[in-house]
This record gives C-alpha cells, sequence and structure tokens, in this order.
C-alpha cells in the first residue's frame, strides 16, 4: 500500500479535523502518499481529491466541522455507486481508505470492503455516541460540554422569569446527549428515546419541586423521544406551568473540539493507519477501557449500544 485516503461522511462532529490531521501526518511520516477526499462519498464518486501533505493539516486541530467536508451519498447506497467507487480508488491507486462518521458512514465503509475488497478502517466520529463497542465516540464530549453552557444560561433567565424551560437535544435513536447533558446542569426531567415517557409522573414531579420554592425548571429531552412542543404542551396543561422552548439544532455539532476530543480523534486518527498498515482492514478504532481497540466493522454494525441504566437511575435520584 502506497497511497490512502481520508473522508468524512454524514453528521459532522467536532474533532474530525484533528483525526484527519493525525491520519494525515501518520500516513507521511510511515512514507505514504494521502488523498483527501472531499464531501464524503458523494465526492469519491466526483473524483473531488486533493493531495495532503504533513503542512496542508497544520493549524486544523482547534477547528470544529471538517476541512474535507461531509455529505450524504444516495448513490452510495447501491451496489452499483460502491462498485463505481472502487473503480476510482484503483484508478487512483488508493489501495486503503480512512472513513470517519457514524453508523451509515461505517455500514458503506464495510459493505465498499466486502463487495469491492477495498481495505478500509473506520473511526467512529457522531455527537450521538451511538455507535456499539466504544466508551467514546469523536464529538460526544464537545458535543455535551456546548448543550451544558446552553441550558446553564437557559437556567439563568428560567429563574428570573420563575419558568420552566424545554430544551430539546439531538438524538434519534440514544438518549446519550440528553442524560448526560441533563445529569449535568440537574435537570428536573430527562426524556430519551430508551425509556417510555410518563408525563404525567413528569408534570407530578415538576409541581412538587415548585410546591417546595424551586423558581426554575429544565426539562432536557432527546429529538427521537418525543417533540420539545409535546412536552411543554403537557406540562402547561397539566400544572399551569408557564413554559418556554429551546431546541438548541446544529449548534451542537459546532465549534472548538474539546482537549477529550482533540486527544481522543488524534488517537484513532493515528491508529486508523497503523491498522491499514499492519493489514487489520474491516475494522473500526475504538476507545475501550482508556485504550485503542481495533474491533471488526461487522461485529459492530451488528450490535445496538444501549443506554446504561444505573445512570438513568441515578438521573432520577439525582434530579
Amino acid at each position: 500500500m502506497k497511497k490512502i485516503g481520508v473522508l468524512t461522511s454524514g453528521g459532522d462532529a467536532p474533532g474530525m479535523n484533528a483525526a484527519i490531521r493525525a491520519a494525515v501526518r501518520t500516513a507521511v511520516t510511515d512514507g505514504l502518499e494521502v488523498v483527501g477526499i472531499h464531501r464524503g462519498y458523494s465526492g469519491l464518486l466526483d473524483e473531488d481529491f486533493t493531495d495532503m501533505d504533513y503542512s496542508s493539516v497544520g493549524g486544523i486541530m482547534e477547528r470544529g466541522g471538517t476541512i474535507l467536508r461531509s455529505s450524504r451519498c444516495e448513490e452510495f447506497r447501491l451496489e452499483e455507486g460502491r462498485a463505481k467507487a472502487a473503480d476510482i480508488l484503483k484508478k487512483h491507486g488508493i489501495g486503503g481508505l480512512v472513513v470517519i462518521g457514524g453508523e451509515g458512514s461505517l455500514s458503506g465503509a464495510k459493505l465498499l470492503m466486502e463487495e469491492q475488497g477495498i481495505p478500509v478502517v473506520g473511526l467512529p466520529g457522531t455527537i450521538d455516541n451511538d455507535i456499539a463497542l466504544t466508551d467514546m465516540c469523536i464529538g460526544v464530549d464537545t458535543c455535551l460540554n456546548t448543550c451544558v453552557d446552553t441550558i446553564q444560561k437557559l437556567k439563568d433567565t428560567a429563574s428570573s422569569h420563575e419558568r420552566a424551560f424545554v430544551v430539546e437535544v439531538m438524538g434519534r435513536s440514544s438518549g446519550y446527549v440528553a442524560l448526560a447533558s441533563g445529569m449535568a446542569v440537574g435537570a428536573e426531567a430527562i426524556i430519551i428515546p430508551e425509556i417510555p415517557v410518563n408525563y404525567e409522573e413528569i408534570a407530578d414531579k415538576i409541581w412538587r419541586e415548585r410546591k417546595r420554592g424551586k423558581i426554575n425548571c429544565i426539562i432536557v429531552v432527546a429529538e427521537g423521544a418525543s417533540s420539545a412542543y409535546t412536552v411543554a404542551r403537557h406540562v402547561e396543561h397539566r400544572i399551569g406551568y408557564e413554559t418556554r422552548i429551546t431546541i438548541l439544532g446544529h449548534i451542537q455539532r459546532g465549534g472548538s473540539p474539546t482537549a477529550f476530543d482533540r486527544v481522543l480523534a488524534s488517537r484513532m486518527g493515528y491508529t486508523s493507519i497503523k491498522a491499514l498498515e499492519e493489514s487489520e482492514a474491516g475494522t473500526m478504532i475504538a476507545l475501550q477501557g482508556g485504550r485503542m481497540v481495533r474491533v471488526s466493522l461487522e461485529k459492530i454494525l451488528s450490535q445496538k449500544k444501549t443506554i446504561d441504566m444505573e445512570l438513568v437511575e441515578m438521573a432520577k435520584i439525582l434530579s
């Protein structure tokens, strides 16, 4: 293998640039050529490539987003699209691929290797933290810090006006961001997809807190569990508490990555090149117990990451 490609795919996550930087510099140090592929699998099919070297990734680690840009690609979902991608990679002499993204991106990488024999290594880059067999994904820590910082500001104005705020955060099928950020700000209620919503129980709890003299209320809801508007409507209808809604949206994806995400992404980027060099393709680099571990994509994608029920119980007690 003389040349590798690096791409970011799907939703962006803070720390992706640190992973790109580490992968490029490790590969160059080891005597490999590196091609940056713009716009994920779409850019691969469009041959939107750029040569990368040690200096081309200087000063990017502290930047949010991804310098390679990202997109979603319907054509790559088809076997014909993946065959076309393999032909393009071979034409350019690219013998291995590092794919940074979430579950969909990793699934595409797995199929590209299985069907077309292209060596791939995946890195878990998603703020949802919903990839199995890794303790943490690139971008999660930064996302949590953004959520906590924003919700703390909302608590200030909630106290001033004696209101409840319903804060909607990302997480279609995983409630990790809602659970962790809600715990960190002392939210009165946390609503996640993994647990059925009991609006009566939530309203009763908030009413008890208000009777005790609490002058603000924070409810954190994952987007996949319920709409913030639905939650607010139930709270206002049941107990008459004046409620405001804040949907954090794409601010959760942006911002300069935290030190944790920079180090995590750097470790993963470095290890991805070593995995390609050591013929351990078809794997994803995972964080397990503080160590970088190479786990087969097949094993990762055949499992669903579950929420830590101990955290759920802890949140109920501490809120």
